[in-house]
């Protein structure tokens, strides 16, 4: 009997060549690789993977537990399962149990969970960072022995750029060497010993020559004499154990980068995919993709700057003893010659090449829940296929393709998937939207979560609804936002649940900015509702009886309000004010939804005990709709001299959060605000400039320069036109200044 274990960092092109050669030069009996046994009955669905993808282990009813273990192409653990396909090999996963890791919920977790953006290996130490319960990275000391700074340069100069030459053997006298008084303990402890457990078990069932591949700095724990089974045995008793379910779902290299959240200890996936299929003159050919790749975008480079970019990445590799150049050396290569120096065409190849955008692709015999199989058949059947960078979509909501589109992206979203993102339409029309698409592994997490509420997604997102209006923490405007969701998603059997529950929540809330707030979005879904042909019977009566709610409470909400009450309530006025512009009646303008609103507005402006800010901004309301004929009067009555600065400089905050392009267009108005401003003494004009500054910069930069234009020629320099004069009145001045300047002329 004869075990090799090859150590291996994961994710490594290097490794993952030199693995396959190895195993087929050893043609082991068995191959053990390090991942969770229970994924052992899904090895056979490998070949009709596409990478990268991972494993993903869940327990059913607690979304929070849940793990990856990620694979691409260069992973040697996916190179050792390919050759065993292929090969007729039986592949057993050797790390500690899903089941096990999942179920420990204490900083010492036997394994990782998604959510703790733990090294992507699933629980795996990452070679090249410090693995769990240690205070040494092995890496680390090798390469400082070597005369090293970057443990990363090192490994990839001793392994990943050695063609697939891996010292196996000397890797793992290494690796016992870095060992040496610093044996793991905790969770490391507990999956080295499982690991030997699986090992023992394949030497008993009689397999003659086993392979191991795992991470290196575990090949000490499990070449050799191994430690006693009792020893092992009493690591492992009494582990905490759940119920967990093992899939393969599609990954992408994004996820892969260290920095994306879920680390897999490397920061360039789609340079090592780059060094694992081209072998031969990489340098060459990743310069010349990534001139394409700048050649898309418009920019100007040619073959002779890729000549010459190869010749300075050589150069600086032999400047540095380095065996090959790296990704440092191509970089700054492409910096200098192919991006002459510009940082934006730099991070375009990072994005692009540096990263990727590979999305991995299971097939449709791997195992799913109904809801995910329900979304892959309305993928292909609406022409939505994932991908890993964003796309930007554009929806003729006219169009039963877009609109089934657009059902299916806005119910995904109700089930916490957010794979498209809405975002502002072009054009005009309440018939366009417009999306941002981006699929990541965790939605199929979610829908896996959701599977319980329905076998497809229509059924799951009305399900959805239905849960969340009956929810007793639900408050009146997440019940507005449902309803706007629900005909959104074209929800007509979850609809009346959620707006009965509507209904009966306005009916009881006593709170008028409650009301204000819900008002909006309950418009939004009328008008939708009446757009996209969506029956919403009941809707209109509730949007009725809401803003009568609003207008009969509102006299009272606006009384004695301090500064921040005021600005709160403002912000739900102009909300409503703008829901009301939404609603068409079909009736007499005297009788519409907005001319009683606005009566109710100017009924209030008229009180003299309302806070500057309010009175302003209703002031101006009726200004820009026709209903005030006297808001220079008004204005003059609140900045006179009679009124505080602060309350003066409210006012106007109020009445110009409009814009400031009313004061280019009323002279009066302009004037008003000038002379008060210029008739503030100086205390009292620090007191009003935050509130000054705070009104006035908000107005777009060609407004502030319009208003300051008027200013000048309103006679407050040498050119200023002459101002306005009552000649009856000069008259008697007039005549004496002519008396006084004929008699000196005299």
């Amino acid at each position: 009997m004869s075990v090799s274990v090859l150590g291996v960092r994961h994710h490594g092109p290097g490794s993952a060549r030199a693995v396959r050669r190895e195993l087929e030069r050893l043609r082991p009996d068995v191959i053990l690789i390090e991942g969770p046994p229970e994924a052992d009955g899904l090895v056979w669905l490998a070949p009709e993977l596409e990478p990268p993808v991972a494993l993903l282990a869940h327990v059913p009813g607690e979304p929070a537990k849940a793990a990856f273990w990620p694979f691409a192409a260069f992973s040697p653990e996916w190179q050792a399962i390919m050759y065993a396909t292929s090969a007729g090999v039986p592949v057993r996963f050797c790390d500690l149990p899903a089941a096990h890791s999942l179920a420990d919920d204490g900083d010492d977790a036997a394994g990782p969970r998604a959510e703790d953006g733990d090294d992507a290996a699933g629980g795996r130490a990452e070679d090249g960072e410090e693995p769990s319960g240690l205070r040494v990275d092995p890496i680390g000391a090798l390469a400082g022995a070597a005369g090293y700074d970057d443990p990363e340069r090192w490994w990839e100069d001793v392994v990943e750029h050695r063609g697939g030459d891996t010292p196996f053997e000397v890797i793992a006298e290494a690796m016992a060497a870095v060992r040496e008084g610093h044996e793991p303990d905790g969770r490391e402890a507990r999956r080295e010993a499982y690991m030997r457990k699986t090992l023992r078990a394949a030497l008993k069932q009689g397999f003659g020559r086993i392979a191991v591949i795992c991470g290196a700095w575990h090949v000490p724990a499990l070449a050799g004499p191994l430690p006693p089974v009792t020893a092992d045995n009493a690591l492992l008793r009494g582990l905490p154990k759940v119920k967990a379910e093992l899939t393969w779902v599609p990954w992408t290299y994004g996820r892969l980068a260290s920095w994306s959240g879920y680390g897999a200890g490397i920061t360039s996936p789609g340079w090592y995919h780059h060094l694992f299929d081209a072998p031969d003159r990489p340098v060459e050919r990743w310069l010349a993709g990534a001139a394409a790749v700048l050649r898309d975008e418009g920019l100007p480079v040619s073959s002779a700057h890729v000549i010459e970019s190869v010749r300075l990445a050589e150069s600086l590799a032999t400047l540095r003893g380095r065996p090959l150049a790296g990704l440092g050396e191509v970089t700054e290569a492409a910096r200098a010659v192919l991006c002459e120096g510009d940082d934006l065409a730099v991070e375009l190849i990072q994005r692009r090449m540096v990263v990727g955008d590979r999305l991995g692709h299971v097939s449709d015999g791997t195992p799913m829940v109904p809801l995910q199989r329900d979304l892959r058949e309305q993928q292909r059947r609406l022409k939505l296929k994932p991908e890993a960078l964003d796309r930007e979509i554009d929806l003729d909501l006219r169009k039963p393709l877009d609109l089934d589109r657009s059902h299916l992206l806005h119910r995904l979203r109700l089930l916490g998937v957010g794979w498209g993102t809405p975002g502002q339409a072009r054009g005009k029309g309440t018939f366009r939207e417009t999306w941002t698409l981006r699929w990541r592994p965790e939605h199929d997490l979610a829908l896996i979560e959701h599977a319980a509420l329905g076998t497809t997604v229509a059924a799951a997102a009305a399900q959805r609804a239905g849960d969340l209006a009956a929810a007793e923490s639900a408050a009146l405007a997440d019940l507005t936002s449902l309803v706007e969701q629900c005909l959104l998603a074209e929800l007509p059997l979850a609809l009346p649940e959620v707006l009965a529950a509507l209904s009966a929540k306005a009916a009881l809330d006593t709170d008028v900015t409650h009301l204000m707030a819900a008002l909006p979005a309950m418009v939004r879904a009328h008008r939708y509702g009446d757009v996209r042909g969506t029956p919403a019977e009941g809707l209109a009566v509730i949007v009725r009886s809401m803003l009568e709610r609003i207008r009969v409470g509102l006299p009272v909400a606006v009384t004695g309000l301090d500064d921040d009450a005021a600005a709160d309530l403002l912000k739900h006025v102009d909300a409503v004010h703008s829901a009301v512009a939404l609603l068409s009646d079909g009736v007499r303008e005297e009788t519409s939804p907005r001319s009683r609103w606005l009566g109710t507005l100017r009924g209030i402006s008229d009180r003299q005990d309302l806070h500057g800010l309010i009175e302003g901004r209703f002031t101006r309301i009726l200004l820009d709709s026709g209903e005030l004929d006297d808001a220079g009067d008004r204005m003059s009555r609140a900045m006179s001299r009679g009124q505080a600065p602060a309350r003066a400089a409210a006012w106007v905050e109020g009445f110009l959060a409009g814009g400031g392009l009313l004061l280019v267009h009323d002279p009066r108005l302009l004037g008003l605000v000038d002379g008060w401003l210029t008739g503030l003494s100086g205390e009292q004009f620090t007191d009003v400039l935050p509130l000054l500054r705070r009104t006035f910069g908000a107005f777009a930069a060609p407004e502030r320069r319009a208003v300051g234009e008027r200013l000048r020629s309103a006679g407050h320099d040498d050119g200023a036109a002459e101002p306005d004069v009552d000649e009856r009145r000069a008259a008697a001045a007039v005549a004496t200044v002519l008396s006084i300047i004929g008699r000196a002329g005299g």
